[in-house]
This record gives structure tokens, sequence and C-alpha cells, in this order.
């Protein structure tokens, strides 16, 4: 399956669109960032955007200038930090490390420190998965506010993979991957039957994605389509955040 490509800034959006709909992170402009993602539009907007998302935008930063890479939203970093990649090697641990420290020390105590002091030195990278299964458990906050349920929040958060089964309307029915408990540890479970938002009004990123296509799932939201090189590497980089996690949970 040959996917084309898309510039840096949308690719960008469209993964951050998910939670930005339901008003968990970014600036509010979800309507605009649909119609500049779904279209391909200005790219000079989503730039603007981009900046304003807390959680994401200091990862690419980070990746970035660790690659000497000038552009944060150059389309490699976009997918080293939602999909993982070999650019996430280049950041060195001290330095990944001292990000973290900056970032979320203030935020929270210093048992909760401790635990995610170590993330780093032992081998956690910044990747979306390293957010949504370290920071998010510590913080334990969207957008300021407590979660009830912490798995099903990192669950959905998390980017997932599924497989699409049909087109309901706006809808696909995908088998996806969720997260699980067992014996304590985070996993992750057999593919179960789950209904995603692929369009809005017309508007969506998966083009004409049917049966048998694998797509990125944000919050409930399909992102892209995915070959199976990005496949393999989401898969990857999401069990190894996995191991980096279970290490102190």
């Amino acid at each position: 399956m040959t996917i084309a490509a898309v510039p840096g800034p949308v690719r960008f959006a469209r993964y951050a669109y998910g939670p930005n709909r339901l008003g968990y992170c970014g600036p509010d402009a979800a309507d605009e960032l649909l119609g500049e993602a779904a279209e391909g539009g200005d790219l000079r907007r989503i730039r603007e955007l981009a900046t304003g998302f807390e959680g994401a935008w200091p990862y690419l930063e980070l990746i970035a200038r660790s690659n000497g890479i000038a552009d944060p939203l150059d389309e490699r970093v976009v997918e080293a930090y939602w999909l993982g990649g070999n650019l996430l090697e280049g950041v060195p641990a001290p330095t990944f490390s001292a990000s973290v420290e900056t970032r979320f020390k203030p935020r929270v105590g210093a048992g909760a420190w401790r635990w995610l002091a170590t993330k780093a030195p032992d081998g956690a990278h910044p990747v979306h998965a390293f957010h949504v299964l370290d920071v998010f458990p510590v913080t334990g906050l969207l957008r300021g506010e407590a979660s009830g349920d912490v798995l099903t929040t990192i669950d959905s958060c998390r980017i997932r993979w599924g497989t699409v089964r049909d087109r309901v309307g706006g809808d696909l029915l995908v088998d996806a991957v969720p997260l699980e408990w067992s014996d304590g540890k985070l996993r992750l479970g057999v593919p179960r039957p789950e209904t995603i938002r692929g369009w809005q009004d017309g508007l969506g990123f998966v083009g004409t994605a049917g049966a048998g296509d694998v797509v990125a799932i944000h919050w409930d939201w399909a992102c892209e389509r995915l070959d199976a090189r990005q496949v393999a590497t989401l898969k990857a980089w999401t069990a190894r955040e996995l191991a980096v996690a279970n290490t102190t949970i």
C-alpha cells in the first residue's frame, strides 16, 4: 500500500486534533485545526497552533534540536514523536532527563519525582508513548483536572493502531489493540471491535480507508492510514515504553 506523504505540520495536526476537539490540550481552535489538517491548508497557521500544544511542542523541539534539524515540524520529527523512530535515539539520555526535570519536577511531589526521574536512565525516550504511560500517571492531569479512570484515559490518549472492518457513515469499525492490567503490570491485549470517528462534516484524514487498512487512533479519532513499516514502528516503540513504565508500576 502506498500512502501519499503530507507536510510535517499537517501530519502533526492530524494527530493533535483528537484530544484538541475534546478540549484536552492545545488552543481552542478545533474546527480550524480540522479544516487545515484535512485539506492541507495554511501551513503557517498550523505552525502557530502547534506551538500552543504545551505537551507535545517541547518534545518536538527536543527531538529536532538533538538531531540537528532546524524545524520541529519536520516530517521526520513529527513521525518520531507520535509513532517512534530512529531520531529518538539521537536524544542523549542526560539531555532528556534534564528536559523532563525542568518540565515536570515542579508539578509533582518528591516521591513521584523520584519515580519519574528514573525513566530516561532506564531507557525512556521523548516519544508520545512515554508522555502517556509515564508522565500522565504521575501528574494525573488533563488541563489541570484530575482524571478518574487512569487506565481508560491513558489507553485513549496513547497512539493506538486498528484494522478497519467497515465504514459506517462518518465512523470506522476497527479491531483495535487495548491496554489492560495483568498481574499488576500493563500489557497489550487482544484486538477488540471499536467504533472511532473518521470524518466530521465530510472532513477527515484517512481518505478512502476501508476494510483491511490499518489506521492510527488518538482518543476516538482516526489520524492517518499506516503502512507496514509505520505499524511495525508504532508497535515496537509502544512495547519499549511499556517495558520502561512497568519497572515502576
